[in-house]
């Protein structure tokens, strides 16, 4: 008995049409997942677009009732309606600026506090730099 070859001509064509068919379909499968992930991202879109839509139609009417300018007017601009007595309430703990502004009064210049360091470094009587943040405060509280 003779061996049969492990490849026949019949096996070679149908693996032949086989390899034609999936080729001719890679293109339009690969089409197809492109065109539905396509839509899958202007449906997000839509949804986002539809919601900011219905946040400003929200906001319009919010802002077409005729109370709401002059509730927001007292609320942000502290506005106070002819007839009416209005408070401002200030924080107890809260500093005057003209304090903060006294405190950086007391440090020197910049440029008076370069010029002394370059002429400390001249003479050879200057002292090491503070360095870190902590020695840099407490250089310039006066610790």
């Amino acid at each position: 008995m003779a061996k049969r070859p492990q490849l026949t001509g019949r096996a070679a064509i149908l693996a032949v049409v086989v390899c034609a068919i999936a080729m001719s379909l890679a293109y339009p499968v690969r089409e197809y997942v492109a065109n539905r992930r396509n839509i899958a991202e202007l449906e997000e879109q839509k949804a986002r677009v539809e919601a900011e839509r219905q946040a400003l139609a929200e906001e319009s009417r919010r802002i077409s009732d005729p109370n709401w300018a002059k509730r927001t007017a007292k609320e942000r601009l502290h506005y106070c309606g002819p007839g009416e007595k209005c408070y401002v309430v200030t924080r107890p703990d809260a500093r005057p600026q003209k304090v903060a502004a006294q405190e950086q009064a007391d440090l020197p210049p910049w440029y008076q506090t370069l010029w002394e360091s370059i002429e400390a470094a001249d003479t050879g009587k200057g002292q090491k730099a503070p360095t870190g943040e902590k020695t840099i405060r407490d250089h310039q509280s006066g610790k």
